[in-house]
């Protein structure tokens, strides 16, 4: 008796290139033992050896660091696609992969800045430091309510803006342009600056979706 093959989810196309990129190195991986979590757990190693290169401070680490971080961001793509097309999505492993990002982002910084402080001699304490630990903390603070907002509104309420294939988080593909031309100080200084003020505006859209999902619930709590 012929079996049948097993019934995928229509799912539409990405929209952003590296995603469909992912897509395709992925779909092999449908029908095997391989999950999203392993490869949000893949994305998670690469992104914090990356940072650890960072922290290291010379020329050839932070290039190296900054490579991985790339490599990190793209491998972040191929676990939703992988959900997406195989039907393995879960809400633990949505919590994972935001967790992740979340993680490799905060490192990101952090190990930025620890690296401009050791190669400099200053120590761990120096302002580099605290200036990636600031914008580390900002960037927490912004994935915490965006997952907050997403759980009163919906993904469409974290939405990022796209033009031409590319997200505000493809930003991170650039990385290596930084390093490769010492620029990691402007970028530090330039991130503990946007971050802390685009987690404020995060704040303002937090409150805004929190205003509008309570008479919501409070309606639907009537009706019930």
């Amino acid at each position: 008796m012929n079996r049948r093959p097993p019934i995928r989810p229509n799912v539409p196309a990405p929209r952003t290139w590296d995603a469909r990129l992912a897509r395709r190195l992925v779909t092999p991986l449908i029908d095997t033992r391989i999950t999203p979590n392993h490869l949000t757990t893949l994305r998670l190693l690469i992104g914090v050896a990356g940072a650890l290169c960072l922290a290291r401070g010379s020329f050839a680490f932070s290039n190296a660091g900054a490579f991985l971080i790339v490599l990190s961001n793209f491998v972040d793509h191929t676990d939703g696609e992988l959900a997406r097309i195989s039907g393995k999505t879960s809400r633990i492993g949505h919590f994972y992969d935001l967790a992740s990002d979340a993680l490799v982002t905060v490192l990101l910084f952090l190990g930025m800045g620890i690296g401009m402080s050791t190669a400099g001699g200053l120590g761990l304490v120096a302002l580099p430091t605290l200036l990636g630990a600031i914008a580390g903390v900002s960037v927490a603070v912004i994935f915490f309510l965006r997952m907050r907002i997403e759980e009163m509104a919906g993904k469409a309420g974290t939405k990022q803006a796209s033009a031409g294939g590319f997200e505000t988080e493809d930003v991170l593909y650039l990385l290596p342009l930084v390093t490769l031309t010492s620029g990691t100080s402007p970028f530090i200084i330039a991130a503990s600056i946007g971050a802390p003020l685009f987690a404020v505006w995060v704040m303002i859209d937090y409150r805004r979706v929190s205003r509008r999902a309570r008479p919501e619930a409070q309606s639907s709590q009537v009706m019930g």
